[in-house]
């Protein structure tokens, strides 16, 4: 079925996305306030809004991609926020990774006045958003998410429904502190072996075969040459930056502290990846972490 769909946030994740969005057969409002990339979608077949207000009105659908919980609530919430303009009929679903006290809040607001919202933090960084594979853990309302569902089809391969709203920001955190746990002890533990006179390669064979296997070793190896199509053989080139990870492991840290849970993995790799960024990497894909164990 064609929807009419405003897309708000065309960065990394949110550009790609929205594009797929299009190639389904929608008909795509689209505002940033980068216009070059509106320009290029715009080239695409979506429409170009003229500002966010313009992209939230009489959609079916509005789909935001923000970078943190300040600018969702900024565009949804307070006296200028498009509570006041979108329709009761819109479902609005924010794909941005906030904190779950935000986007429980934002649905609050917007449940008072009648309107639909579900979270739907995603994973499988821009390469997932540009195949169309993406993983979107969602929270919120059986019927939202039921109606939700077909939309996100469109943009992702793995859609699971976490509970209700904020669910999916919790799951979406701890997924990605696991992740970056994986990658810092891939990353040490491939260093120590080439220390030690292995090739990486090698290395990493072994260990995707053995009991040391996980989602680094396989498909986005840390170690540069080991694998062509990983970042770390691209100079880096997010990807998923290091200033993202490390947004998201603030935010782990956070729900951390607020549900009295124990994280001395996670403190660790939120330390370690704030290090990475002191360094200047924050503009690298977060598997630079090798970086921090390299000799070179």
């Amino acid at each position: 079925m064609s929807l009419s769909i405003g897309f708000i946030g065309l960065g990394n994740m949110g550009g790609p996305m929205a594009a797929n969005l299009v190639k389904a057969g929608h008909q795509v409002k689209v505002f940033d306030l980068n216009q070059s990339v509106v320009n290029q979608l715009a080239e695409q077949g979506a429409i170009e809004a003229a500002d966010a207000k313009h992209c939230a009105s009489d959609v079916d659908v509005l789909i935001s991609m923000l970078p943190a919980s300040k600018h969702v609530k900024s565009l949804y919430l307070g006296e200028t926020g498009l509570v006041h303009i979108l329709a009761k009929s819109t479902l609005v679903i924010d794909c941005s990774t906030i904190d779950a006290a935000s986007a429980r809040e934002v649905g609050a607001e917007l449940s008072e006045h009648g309107i639909a919202f579900v979270d739907a933090p995603v994973s499988g960084g821009v390469a997932g958003a540009t195949a169309g594979t993406l993983t979107f853990i969602v929270g919120g309302a059986d019927d939202h998410f039921a109606k939700a569902q077909p939309v996100l089809a469109d943009m992702g391969k793995n859609i699971f429904h976490a509970g209700d709203i904020g669910a999916g920001q919790v799951a979406k955190i701890c997924n990605n502190m696991l992740l970056s746990i994986l990658m810092a002890g891939t990353s040490e533990a491939i260093q120590m072996g080439i220390n030690n006179g292995l090739d990486p390669k090698v290395l990493s064979d072994i260990m995707t075969a053995s009991s040391g296997r996980n989602w680094t070793l396989e498909l986005y190896n840390p170690c540069p040459g080991v694998m062509d199509t990983a970042p770390a053989s691209n100079n880096y080139k997010p990807g998923f930056m290091v200033d993202l990870m490390a947004k998201d492991l603030g935010l782990a840290m956070e729900a951390a502290q607020q549900s009295n849970s124990s994280t001395p993995m996670g403190s660790m790799a939120k330390n370690l990846y704030t290090m990475l960024q002191h360094q200047g990497a924050g503009s690298d894909d977060f598997s630079a972490i090798f970086k921090l164990f390299s000799k070179e």
